[in-house]
């Protein structure tokens, strides 16, 4: 296993503040991804609106690795299941616990799965180079729109099935996230080079 971003940067501290540096990495990812998730735009064809949640979750668990990656995004929906105002807006249903049984429950629920992916590969060494960080990237999200489609097949009231959940939860969102993906998969490997660690 190779040693994650923040691995490589709290590791020029003392040993005594690692675990303080770790609780705040975690605590920013988890503020990020609240943070990402306001700047969201409704469509008028579906209940899922457009975020750049799933950016930041991938790009934070690249960062931290599985375990902390998937303890930011616990974090998150814990906060949101608190009722905290860290979930996208939304004309349906209110902050709270109420919102995860909603039509994005699925994508929110996958967020945590999503991380521990792209954190297990970036621990691997696919956030050092280019396309190997969109690959993770890509598992990750795949996790995302899983999550979400399984979600809004099963939960949906009346019955959309697998083709609605698809037809809402899917293809109107693949695209740009891909795009999305594709610029932010390069985040990484720059944060490598700056570290000077990309061929450790």
């Amino acid at each position: 296993m190779y040693p994650t971003l923040l691995d490589t940067v709290t590791t020029r501290t003392d040993s005594r503040f690692r675990a303080a540096e770790q609780a705040g990495a975690v605590l920013f990812v988890t503020v990020l991804t609240a943070i990402a998730a306001q700047i969201s735009i409704p469509l008028p064809f579906t209940p899922v609106p457009f975020t750049f949640q799933p950016m930041v979750v991938l790009l934070g668990a690249a960062a931290l690795g599985p375990r902390l990656g998937m303890a930011s995004q616990i974090l998150y929906l814990a906060l949101g299941f608190a009722g905290l105002p860290v979930f996208a807006a939304s004309p349906m249903l209110p902050q709270g616990a109420a919102r995860l049984l909603g039509p994005t429950g699925g994508y929110l629920m996958a967020y945590p799965f999503a991380a521990f992916a792209a954190g297990w590969l970036a621990a691997r060494g696919f956030d050092r180079r280019y396309f190997t960080a969109v690959a993770a990237m890509i598992c990750g999200l795949a996790i995302v729109f899983t999550g979400g489609i399984l979600w809004l097949t099963m939960a949906s009231t009346p019955s959309i099935g697998l083709a609605g959940a698809l037809a809402t939860g899917f293809v109107p969102f693949i695209i740009p996230d891909l795009v999305k993906l594709l610029a932010a998969a390069a985040v990484m490997p720059a944060l490598w080079r700056i570290t000077g660690s990309a061929s450790r």
